[in-house]
Order: C-alpha cells, then structure tokens, then sequence
C-alpha cells in the first residue's frame, strides 16, 4: 500500500453516507410520485382502422372498450376477437413504454428493475 493510505477522510473515501441515504430516499419518493403520476394517465390505441378501440390506465386497467357496429359481423365473431385483443395489447404497450420510459431516468437505462 502506498505510504499515506487513502485520503479524504471517513471510512468510505470522504463518501457522506447521511447525504447518500438522503438522495437515495428523495430517489425513492420521485420515483413513487411518477408511477403515481403515470398510474393515473389513460392510454388508447386502436385496431382494424379504429373499429375497435381500447383505453387502459397507467395501472394497467381496460377503462373503456369502443366497438363499431360495423365491426360486428355475426359470422366472424373470431375476427372481433383478434381485434379486440389487438387494441387492449396496443394500449397495454403504450402505457408499459410510457413507464419503462420515465423509470429509464431514474435506474440509468438499465431495464428490468421495476
């Protein structure tokens, strides 16, 4: 070890661990408030040219379902299905994108953590 050892004093390198914990905290507390924020906003997307539209909460909740009539066709009800589905995912992925996002500046891009 080099003569002097480490300097700036403290066991951790002149790390402030009082401060850290403190921006560790206000850390936590931005990032409940902005799921919060996200949790409350509504995302819409749509299939089949709009025919079928979906709302979701930032929760991740179906809110709303809009079906045009002229989507309705008695002998190909899987077709509405496949719509359907298609717009609650769609929705369902703006909200998730919408969330990975505004995490992203909070964990540094590294994904997966929330």
């Amino acid at each position: 070890m080099a003569k002097g050892g480490f300097r700036g004093g403290g066991a951790m390198g002149g790390f402030n661990n009082a401060n850290m914990i403190r921006q560790a905290q206000k850390m936590q507390q931005d990032m409940l408030r902005t799921q919060d924020e996200i949790g409350a906003q509504e995302f819409e997307a749509g299939a089949g040219g709009g025919v079928v539209r979906a709302k979701v909460s930032g929760k991740r909740e179906l809110l709303e379902l809009q079906i045009d009539p002229q989507a309705v066709d008695p002998d190909d009800v899987e077709m509405l299905q496949d719509l359907i589905i298609a717009a609650v995912n769609e929705a369902l992925r703006n909200a998730e994108q919408t969330m990975e996002q505004a995490m992203a500046k909070f964990t540094g891009g590294f994904g997966g953590l929330f």
